[in-house]
């Protein structure tokens, strides 16, 4: 029978929750600022527990989530995300910023070809050498 966790290290819960996919990356965002604990700057050992509220930024994506549950092991997604629960606004941000980085990306005009002589010097004419 296992016993219920009243709070466990940050780095921990991050990487249960499967936010990152070891300690030691889950460790490096924490120390570079990008986790934030109730909206204060902390280190890894902090210790997290239930209702607690974390901003998380990964990959150019932030996440803003409540604590609903504490496990330390790493278990199935289905699993980890019952450990959480995102904020809608933070939901709508990042499909937001996914869709703009998808408009982005398709704007840009992808050539089948390598360029030849006279694409090239038109090339170098616009971009003013």
């Amino acid at each position: 029978m296992q016993k219920e966790l009243e709070s466990l290290r940050l780095d921990k819960w991050l990487w249960a929750a499967r936010f990152f996919k070891s300690r030691k990356l889950a460790t490096e965002a924490i120390n570079g600022g990008k986790v934030h604990l109730n909206g204060v700057r902390v280190k890894p050992s902090r210790l997290v527990k239930v209702d607690d509220t974390l901003d998380i930024t990964r990959e150019n994506y932030r996440y803003h989530v409540t604590i609903l549950g504490l496990n330390d092991k790493r278990r199935p997604a289905k699993e980890a995300q019952q450990l959480y629960q995102e904020s809608e606004e933070s939901i709508r941000a990042r499909e937001q910023e996914r869709a703009l980085r998808k408009l982005n990306s398709a704007s840009v005009h992808q050539s089948d070809h390598k360029p030849n002589k006279k694409e090239r010097r038109q090339m170098k004419k616009w971009r003013g050498r």
